[in-house]
């Protein structure tokens, strides 16, 4: 969070600059550019880093579980007659009751 602060705050300083160097127009879209652009390159960076520095396809999803590679996906269990099963109603009884097994 410090850096992030920091960077920020930084960015903040280099588009005052661009704006004295450049003219008006031109000025305000590399600042707003760079203050856009600047935090998003934080956050990727660090999102890899929390990735363990892996491809782009590696993770993705909710905490790099989404496309894994050997994973087979949720499966479900049936609360009425506890079958286990891929997708939206329980092939055996028919009923939508679920809960998620992982």
């Amino acid at each position: 969070m410090k850096w992030y602060l920091i960077f920020l705050f930084g960015s903040l300083a280099v588009s005052i600059g661009i704006q004295m160097v450049l003219p008006f127009p031109y000025g305000l879209v590399v600042a707003l550019a760079l203050f856009i652009a600047f935090p998003l390159l934080i956050r990727r960076r660090y999102m890899n880093r929390m990735r363990g520095g892996g491809s782009e396809s590696a993770g993705g999803g909710f905490f790099g579980l989404g496309s894994r590679q050997g994973t087979t996906g949720v499966k479900y269990v049936c609360l009425v007659c506890s079958n286990k099963f891929k997708g939206g109603s329980c092939p055996r009884c028919g009923s939508k009751m679920k809960r998620a097994d992982f």
